[in-house]
């Protein structure tokens, strides 16, 4: 057949290789090409031939003429690449007819296979055992053993180490046992005198997989020596020990001494592996403090960012279960600061944060204080980041710990001014969260504050910053400088001159000043607010606009003047209220009355500046009616002043602050309580007394082990994972009931792969040959392995398992079928599955974030699906529960937020994805009159997938089914 008569591609015609081929099925070549080449004398044209010839087999296409021509010219080649590719089309082509036996020429290949195990080169021995190792055909590999044997007592290790690994494979085939009996036996003797570390590692890993028994027994009788074993040894004797301890674990006693001898080893790959092993084997507080000291030293001595990662996450587990141990270790993980990579050091600040007690809360503060005084260097390009997670680091200490406030705010009220907003911002909220929860530091931060207000240049921070200044400044003299302090940064009034020419009267001390103006001859036309026509300079323009020009140079006016000159009415109005609050402090404190109405006076005239320059036509920004009605709110409430306005102002705003310390405090305390899980044990439970056992040849290790695991059992810690019913939730039905072949799957869903454990079962009297499982998936995933081929017997079952993996946080689906032959009939017969839909919600956890790191995740984020409610359910607190629990994401609105029954809810969601990916939800929704709630739910997400799955689900799910 011409290849240009190829049949449509087919899965099922693939044949499994174990290597990975790219074909590029554009250009094919015909079969008479390759056989021309084959047959010719050309060592290279042989290569591109067979290369072509092992592609096209590879890809569904039988060339059975092409067989003999290789035996012919091909066979006998002497060339390493000739061979080396022979060896790979024999192990895809076809090896026995349509009834399963074995064809005739199988004959000349297995001569040519014995000769090439007799061969002086060891290369040629190598490689054939190699390829022996992919060979299932027991008639073809039974005259070959005799052969195989012989290769252990080669010279060279290469051909020693195949040789081992040939005989493994050979020994686990089915009948593998009757073939080699005594292959376990040869392996130990040849074991006990090898020399080279890689065939000493095969034939353990021989033993460890055939003859277990043999490897444990090989193992106690070198216990003094397994540390200067070889490290890939070394790696198969922690398999067999975690093997043999699942299996038996009254041994592990004598097994963890092996483990903790390995922890001197210099292969810092055995070293994690010992620590992990000690971990699932051992819950004593001597071995878990010797695997977290192993990590804590890896976390040092690894330079590689990818291994600083596993090993905090390994160190996060052991926190959870083991967090005793893991306070005493706290200052070696903060070693792992010393990393520029930010995620590294984001780990790191999230262990130390829950490690924190009192005992430590010194040595931790002071080494995050040397951290901040580092990033002033500027050396780094993300100090500003860092900056901005060590100052919430030292927050949340300062929270739990208030005692160690003072010696925390002054250091960090320096960067009030810092180029970073972020960083500014969350200095500021920390400011003044402290002020109100420390009063004996009240007097220090506002002096400290108003020291240092000129130096802030963001306007949130300014605002914040403000709000302290006129909460706190009780004093006398803490009024007046607080007011001095606005002053000073509003510099002088007015705002802004116009010209004479220009038909407004100039302000008073414009022609004062007039000589510090640089005056510029050019003019231009301007329309004023009547409409008339008046000539404006170019001087007076720039006075509006910006900083005014001295002898030009810009001069150096106020933070708050720079602000409000842009168009910052918002703060404008927030410096307003600030004044309000402050004069009417005054007249409290002030017995003089003409200094409180001096203060007044000018508190009114800046109030009225502003309120002028937000009317000028001269800026791009007006002033906004809210900023306007709250400028022209603090005026009448200067004019007037009541009672009730007084307690208002000076009292109202600060209890609700207040009020919002304490809710976010007891939500803090709720969710610590969250989680911890609260187990008990079963009724009917085992209660193991190890106080009655006899505690002779025991060591201390085993000891403790002993008195964790009743403590375990006690607590219930043992029944977590059993959970039965969740675990029938994950069984997906594939094919119906009245199918030849019935298929299920269980589904495990890790972080980063989908496990398919598959059943199938052959419902048939006959025998199923070259039964496949086929799957493909959509979306994000990825099939890992080529699906195998299986002969099921009649009536039985046969258990596949199938290892996707996952790259994002994206619905996916999974789907494929079963194909197989009969003896009878020689077409394939195809089942097709039921498809395997991959739940979002596997791969989200609920999650917190700051406010403020809300919005700005809410305003970075370019892809928002937006999804219109419509549910049954009629109560606005039921519906945001529904969708919290569907989308198993966390509310960020404080309860009193939630209060109360207006028609209205808004909300805030949060979660994160296992891949670091967030997703942000607001549910904004108002009651008719008719009961039905009405309104949006909007969902963003920096990428495209979790938008559109999470939309999807809360589609499906917001009517309220399950």
């Amino acid at each position: 057949m011409a290849v240009s008569d190829r049949k449509p591609y087919s899965p099922s015609m693939e044949k499994s290789c174990s290597f990975l081929i790219e074909f590029d099925k554009g250009a094919p070549a015909l079969a008479n090409e390759i056989k021309e080449a084959l047959e010719g004398s050309d060592v290279s044209a042989k290569i591109d031939a067979l290369k072509k010839a092992i592609m096209l087999l590879h890809n569904g296409e039988t060339i059975p003429q092409l067989f003999i021509t290789i035996i012919r010219y091909v066979l006998t080649s002497e060339d390493h690449t000739i061979q080396k590719l022979l060896l790979l089309y024999l192990e895809i082509v076809d090896k026995t007819d349509a009834k399963g036996r074995l064809l005739p020429e199988m004959i000349l290949i297995c001569q040519n296979l014995r000769n090439n195990l007799q061969h002086p080169n060891e290369y040629i021995r190598g490689v054939t055992l190699r390829f022996l190792c992919r060979l299932s055909e027991t008639e073809l590999i039974e005259p070959l053993i005799p052969s195989v044997l012989q290769c252990l007592e080669h010279r060279h290790p290469f051909v020693r180490r195949n040789a081992v690994l040939a005989i493994m494979s050979i020994y686990k085939l089915p009948g593998g046992e009757h073939l080699m009996p005594d292959a376990p036996e040869a392996i130990e003797r040849f074991l006990a005198s090898e020399q080279d570390a890689s065939a000493k590692r095969n034939a353990f890993l021989m033993l460890f997989t055939c003859a277990q028994d043999r490897a444990v027994s090989y193992l106690l009788s070198h216990v003094e020596a397994v540390p200067d074993w070889g490290e890939s040894i070394q790696m198969v004797v922690l398999d067999l020990i975690r093997k043999v301890c699942r299996s038996k674990p009254r041994e592990k006693g004598r097994y963890i001494t092996i483990i903790i001898s390995l922890l001197n080893v210099p292969s810092t790959a055995v070293i994690y592996e010992c620590a992990g092993t000690l971990v699932s084997l051992s819950s004593a507080p001597t071995a878990i403090r010797a695997a977290a000291t192993t990590y804590c030293q890896l976390l040092q001595s690894q330079s590689d960012h990818n291994v600083k990662l596993i090993v905090l996450d390994r160190l996060s587990e052991l926190k959870t279960s083991h967090q005793d141990i893991m306070v005493d270790l706290i200052m070696d993980v903060l070693r792992a600061l010393s990393s520029p990579n930010l995620d590294i050091r984001r780990k790191t600040l999230d262990i130390v944060l829950e490690l924190i007690t009192p005992r430590n809360i010194d040595e931790v503060v002071l080494a995050l204080k040397k951290e901040v005084m580092k990033t002033q260097s500027g050396e780094l390009e993300k100090n500003g980041e860092y900056r901005q997670m060590l100052v919430q680091a030292i927050h949340s200490c300062a929270i739990k710990f208030p005692e160690v406030a003072s010696t925390v705010v002054h250091l960090l009220m320096d960067f009030l001014g810092d180029n970073n907003v972020a960083s500014a911002i969350d200095v500021v909220v920390f400011v003044r969260e402290i002020i109100e929860t420390n009063p004996k530091l009240r007097v220090s931060i506002i002096t400290r504050l108003l020291d240092t207000f000129y130096q802030i240049r963001s306007a949130r921070v300014c605002s914040c910053a403000l709000w302290i200044i006129s909460e706190y400044c009780l004093s006398l003299s803490e009024v007046e400088s607080g007011i001095s302090t606005i002053k000073q940064c509003l510099g002088e009034l007015p705002f802004y001159t116009v010209s004479e020419e220009s038909g407004e009267s100039a302000s008073a001390d414009s022609s004062s000043k007039a000589p510090s103006v640089v005056t510029v001859s050019s003019r231009r036309p301007a329309v004023l607010a009547d409409g008339t026509y008046a000539t404006q300079s170019a001087a007076s323009e720039t006075a509006v606009l910006g900083p005014i020009l001295v002898q030009g140079s810009l001069a150096a006016p106020g933070n708050l003047r720079s602000m409000l000159l842009n168009g910052d009415f918002f703060l404008g109005a927030v410096v307003a209220c600030t004044l309000s609050k402050l004069v009417l402090r005054l007249e409290e404190v002030q017995p003089n009355v003409v200094e409180v109405n001096k203060a007044n006076a000018g508190a009114l005239l800046i109030m009225v500046s502003m309120i002028q320059l937000g009317q000028s036509t001269f800026l791009v920004h007006p002033i906004d009616n809210d900023s306007y009605d709250r400028i022209v709110l603090c005026i009448r409430l200067l004019c007037n002043t009541g009672d009730e306005m007084r307690k208002i102002w000076l009292q109202s705003c600060r209890q609700s602050f207040t009020k919002m310390l304490a809710d976010k405090q007891f939500r803090e305390m709720e969710e610590m309580k969250a989680k911890a899980q609260i187990s008990h044990a079963q009724p009917d439970d085992l209660i193991d007394f190890y106080h009655l056992k006899s505690r002779k040849g025991m060591s201390q290790l085993e000891l403790e082990d002993e008195v964790q695991d009743d403590l375990k059992r006690a607590t219930g810690e043992f029944t977590k994972d059993a959970d039965d019913a969740n675990k029938l939730n994950r069984i997906l039905q594939l094919t119906g009931f009245s199918d030849p072949v019935y298929a299920e799957a269980y589904v495990t869903v890790h972080h980063y792969d989908i496990v398919l454990d598959v059943t199938v079962i052959n419902r048939t009297k006959e025998t199923l040959q070259n039964l496949c499982l086929e799957l493909a998936t959509m979306g994000d995933l990825k099939l890992v392995e080529r699906p195998q081929n299986y002969t099921l017997a009649p009536e039985s079952s046969k258990q596949i398992r199938a290892n996707i993996k996952v790259s994002s946080t994206e619905t996916g689906v999974i789907f494929g079928n079963i194909v197989y032959e009969t003896s009878n009939v020689l077409e394939r017969t195809v089942v097709v599955l039921n498809d395997i839909h991959i739940d979002i919600m596997d791969y989200i956890s609920p999650a917190t974030c700051a406010d403020v790191a809300f919005r700005n995740m809410w305003a970075e984020f370019e892809w928002e699906n937006k999804v219109a409610v419509n549910t049954v359910i009629q109560d606005e607190k039921e519906f945001l529960n529904h969708i919290i629990k569907s989308t198993n994401m966390k509310c960020l609105t404080a309860p009193s937020a939630l209060d109360g029954e207006c028609g209205f809810l808004a909300a805030n969601l949060y979660a994160k994805s296992v891949f670091g990916e967030d997703a942000l939800v607001n549910i904004s929704i108002e009651k008719q009159a008719d009961g039905k709630l009405s309104g949006y739910i909007r969902i963003r997400s920096k990428t495209q997938g979790i938008a559109l799955s999470l939309g999807d689900k809360i589609t499906l799910k917001q009517k309220g089914g399950s």
